[in-house]
């Protein structure tokens, strides 16, 4: 399988405006009759987000230090089925990425430079012009030479203060070599919002981050040589892309059911549904959802790899910190209809929502209905839970589990759940919404006592603590959280301390910590990982407690297919355990 031709979009340093270059550059392309596929180097779960919106298709990560460089390619070749051309925005400066004194490589893992290598794709370089002039001949001369394995294939001007400065800095390119491929006017008006976290993930901001995504796109089909960028697009990469069966079968933990393999990598559960022609749907202006996620009726925002995504396109950035990213769905599109199927993916969209997601419709009524469509795993989405990745569900659908997802905002437990996901996002700001949801809690935290499996990332943690910033959550794990004043961020090597749902005590699994709350009050909840500190102090963190593995590490689950199928398993074992009872 030959790799889609990809362009990077990456920086001298963080802030320089990448986002708004690769997200609004995704938005022209598409316009002009691409099929772009978007990615994202890095634990970032905020700029796919916009990212999605400017494609019409998920936004995906590419980290080769949570799923190993040698999965980089096929997740790349993935993600980019269907495409005719992807852009691959970078994160931080171009050769930044983990700090590692033992790293002996020419380039830090995880950064943009090795997946620019990894990928053999040239680097379009995107410099924040305000303050430079003559000298960033200097900056760029040193880019290029750095590393003889990045391609630097020409620069992007940003926030150019005036023609005469837009002169200078063209002289500056000419003297190196580079060419300008565009430059962009400063304009403050196209910023989108940021908190502790970076930006405001584009499910919370609603219309308007669908606008900022259109004003993006905008100025980059107005000021960016599109045909020249299309032309410099290279991709080495060639094999076959990831599957989500192919990986769970070979960690010896295939579900309860066969499944084939769709457009785009999706995994369509044997007599889900008719999906019309060959299983597939036209790309339609939203993408809802990943394989095998089941909407219930009444949930519009879900949030994370779940959310709508509009027709507009382009996005902007305000800063960056390695982490900050969100992504909105693992099919491509999102159908109408009482129940409907998303490309390959056997999506079912409630006919609540359809006035919302544009399409075309696929008859594929009782899907939700089938008799043997796995164990239930509910997962938890809306604003409050935005952070995710499009593999997870694609493994646990490929692992035979049905995933419905569901907003703790508003929704009820899903009926019939057997397995619990709370993935990461923003519940510190909503605290007062989901404490209100007085049902819920009770609900999950009810199950929790009889044995449901439940995987809880960071705000997953948060929502089982007894209270969060004052507000009761589901005391599950004993302790509360607040608010903190620093940021918790970087990569771990976390070790498992015990078994559990998902790991096997002493398996070793990288994570990623990106949080702005604490935790205080602890009682004695047994921890579930174990790392050493950058100081090299010994840290324990998460809880285990019942059949919950909370912590606030993040982990990607392209990286560790042996602990989402343990899960689905675990899933199934208390699904019949109640069943018999």
């Amino acid at each position: 399988m030959v790799g889609v031709p990809a362009v990077v979009i990456a920086a001298p340093a963080s802030g320089s405006g990448k986002t708004t270059v690769a997200t609004g550059l995704i938005g022209a392309l598409r316009r002009v009759g691409h099929r772009v596929a978007p990615f994202k180097v890095g634990p970032d779960y905020i700029d796919p987000g916009y990212h999605g919106l400017a494609a019409g298709r998920p936004g995906r990560n590419l980290d080769p230090v949570l799923v190993g460089a040698e999965r980089v390619v096929p997740l790349y070749q993935h993600g980019a089925r269907g495409c005719d051309l992807a852009v691959v925005e970078g994160v931080m400066g171009l050769f930044d990425g983990r700090i590692d004194e033992n790293h002996a490589g020419p380039v830090a893992e995880g950064s943009t430079a090795q997946v620019a290598s990894l990928l053999g794709a040239p680097v379009v370089l995107v410099v924040d012009a305000r303050g430079h002039s003559q000298s960033l001949a200097a900056l760029l001369h040193g880019f290029a030479t750095f590393d003889s394995g990045i391609r630097l294939g020409g620069v992007i001007l940003n926030r150019v203060g005036s023609e005469r400065h837009d002169q200078v800095l063209r002289t500056a390119c000419d003297r190196v070599g580079l060419p300008v491929l565009g430059s962009l006017p400063r304009m403050a008006e196209l910023e989108v919002p940021s908190r502790h976290l970076g930006l405001i993930p584009a499910v919370e901001h609603g219309t308007a981050a669908t606008a900022a995504v259109a004003a993006m796109t905008d100025l980059v089909a107005a000021h960016v040589d599109l045909h020249a960028i299309a032309a410099l697009a290279r991709s080495a990469v060639t094999g076959p892309a990831w599957d989500p069966v192919t990986e769970v079968r070979a960690a010896g933990v295939l579900g309860m059911r066969t499944v084939v393999t769709g457009e785009a990598g999706a995994v369509v559960p044997e007599r889900t549904t008719a999906m019309g022609s060959a299983g597939l749907v036209p790309e339609g202006p939203a993408a809802m959802g990943s394989a095998g996620v089941v909407v219930p009726e009444g949930t519009a925002a879900m949030g994370g790899v779940d959310a709508a995504v509009p027709e507009p396109v382009g996005a902007t950035a305000t800063g960056e910190v390695p982490g900050q990213s969100a992504e909105t769905g693992g099919a491509a599109a999102a159908i109408p209809g009482r129940v409907a199927a998303a490309r390959g993916a056997g999506t079912v969209v409630p006919e609540r929502n359809s006035s919302q997601l544009g399409g075309d419709a696929v008859g594929a009524r009782g899907m939700s209905q089938q008799p043997d469509a796995g164990p239930v795993i509910a997962m938890a989405g809306g604003a409050a839970f935005t952070f995710g990745y499009a593999e997870h569900r694609e493994l646990l659908v490929a692992a035979g589990a049905r995933v419905v997802v569901f907003d703790p905002l508003r929704d009820e437990l899903p009926s019939g759940v057997a397995g619990l996901v709370l993935p990461g996002g923003f519940p510190e700001e909503h605290a007062a919404e989901l404490a209100a949801n007085v049902g819920l809690l009770r609900a999950v935290a009810e199950q929790a006592r009889q044995g449901l499996p439940v995987h809880a990332e960071c705000a997953g943690l948060l929502y089982l603590t007894r209270s969060l910033d004052g507000h009761p959550m589901a005391g599950v794990v004993d302790a509360d959280a607040e608010f903190g004043p620093r940021l918790t961020l970087g990569y771990r090597d976390a070790v498992a301390l015990a078994d559990s749902a998902l790991w096997r005590a002493g398996e070793r699994v990288r994570g990623h910590e990106f949080h702005r709350t604490r935790l205080v009050s602890t009682a004695a909840d047994a921890p579930a990982w174990g790392w050493h500190g950058s100081d090299g102090a010994r840290v324990k963190e998460g809880a285990l407690v019942h059949r919950v593995h909370a912590s606030y590490l993040h982990t990607h689950p392209a990286g560790n297919p042996e602990a989402t199928g343990r899960f689905v398993t675990a899933a199934a074992d208390y699904a019949s355990t109640r069943a018999i009872g």
